[in-house]
């Protein structure tokens, strides 16, 4: 039985014109990015705080504060202060017991000395035992004699210093050189908005360019470490920065007609009064920015990875074809992220939920209270972003790839009809 291969009617690909349309695609990749990346690092250098607070203001005053740690040695109960009583079991009011700890001074000046510091009630229901690490706050003042401690809050650093160290040795073990280099762009990202993004804005600068260009640097450095130099990162890159302009830009939006002032909790009326350069407003513009800046990151690589992926497998679709391909896939994403960040917020936010339940409060006075709006806020603007930033990245990404070609493009037939084997281009 004689058997005939049927030629493909797919005509052989001209060298020259895919070499001209590969350069022309690079170039206009770079010259969309090029721009932005110079913008970030213009931003950056104009807002880079000098990192001196004002004189007398009181952030100077609470950096002269420390924290050392110390060790529980011994617990002594009373009953609190008149006023202090609260509803029991039965509904009567009953009294509240408070603790008092004597403590050995772990770190500080006085290392290795004993101090008697005052409890809070909930504290010591939580269960202070002998042997717990505390923190305590030492205030000194030259002009009043000794220093002065009091309890300030558990000390949790080798719990979680031993959590992060597991974390990180899962991602090397299962992700291997990727997850070590995604790790490393973690902590660029610490470094940005420790030494960046904090300072600017306790200096007063606009929240809005601190988010951005923060963000913007982050990204910049994070995908390409992570992902490696590619058309496919770049395409990710772009959809991500789309991302976070239209983040932003709702942002702004959205904070001002929702009357956001940043007054929502007792440590942002505190931090109003560090400084009055300080603009809780912007602030909160500010972390509406950075919100949904990893499940940004997240979705629009993976668009990226799944046009390129769908490519691989049928390069003879059309464009169209592909991008309503890839667009399934990321409908299904949208879908799990929505989940993902509703369910994160409920959990953060569980003490607050048993409160609205505990007073049987009606639900939309308590959604529209200040605390509750910021973070109502900055999760519907950051999904919002990261919504419109799947079909801008799908479309760049199968716009890039059409032009490119993948990464094993569909071997030129022979004179006899047979497909030869051609390297991976």
């Amino acid at each position: 039985m004689h058997t005939h291969t049927r030629p493909t009617s797919r005509p052989p690909v001209d060298p020259s014109r895919d070499s001209a349309t590969r350069r022309r695609t690079l170039l206009l990749l770079t010259l969309i990015l090029a721009p932005l990346a110079a913008a970030t690092l213009l931003g950056m250098v104009l807002l880079w705080p000098d990192g001196k607070p004002a004189s007398g203001s009181a952030t100077a005053s609470a950096r002269s504060r420390s924290h050392p740690e110390a060790t529980v040695q011994s617990v002594a109960t009373y009953d609190c202060p008149a006023g202090s009583q609260q509803p029991g079991p039965d509904g009567r009011q009953q009294m509240v017991t408070c603790a008092s700890v004597q403590a050995r001074l772990e770190t500080g000046p006085e290392s290795g000395g004993s101090v008697a510091v005052d409890v809070p009630a909930e504290v010591y229901r939580a269960g202070l035992e002998p042997g717990d690490r505390i923190k305590l706050v030492r205030v000194f003042n030259h002009q009043s004699g000794p220093a002065m401690y009091a309890f300030y809050d558990y000390s949790r650093t080798l719990p979680i210093s031993l959590l992060a160290a597991a974390f990180a040795v899962v991602v090397i073990a299962v992700a291997r050189m990727r997850g070590l280099k995604a790790l490393i762009g973690l902590g660029f990202a610490y470094l940005i908005i420790v030494k960046f993004m904090l300072p600017a804005l306790l200096t007063g600068e606009s929240g809005l360019l601190v988010g951005v260009v923060g963000s913007s640097a982050i990204m910049f450095v994070v995908l390409y470490l992570a992902h490696g130099f590619s058309v496919r990162t770049t395409s990710a890159l772009i959809g991500t920065l789309f991302g976070l302009l239209a983040t932003a830009g709702i942002g702004l939006w959205a904070t001002s007609a929702a009357h956001l002032t940043g007054l929502g909790d007792q440590d942002s009326g505190a931090l109003a009064l560090f400084d009055t350069r300080i603009n809780l407003p912007e602030i909160v513009l500010c972390g509406v920015i950075v919100a949904g800046l990893g499940v940004l990151n997240d979705v629009t690589i993976t668009q990226s990875s799944a046009v390129w992926e769908l490519h691989e497998l049928g390069s003879n679709s059309s464009a169209r074809q592909l991008f309503g391909s890839a667009m399934r896939i990321g409908r299904d994403h949208i879908a799990s992220t929505v989940y993902t960040m509703a369910f994160a917020y409920a959990g953060a936010a569980l003490p607050v939920l048993l409160l609205i339940n505990a007073y049987d409060r009606p639900l939309l006075n308590v959604l529209t209270t200040a605390q509750i709006a910021e973070e109502i806020v900055r999760t519907l603007v950051a999904s919002i972003g990261l919504v419109l930033a799947i079909p801008l990245t799908t479309a760049v990404a199968v716009a890039v790839v059409k032009a490119i070609g993948s990464a094993t493009p569909t071997p030129a037939p022979t004179p006899g009809g047979m497909p030869t084997a051609t390297a991976a281009g």
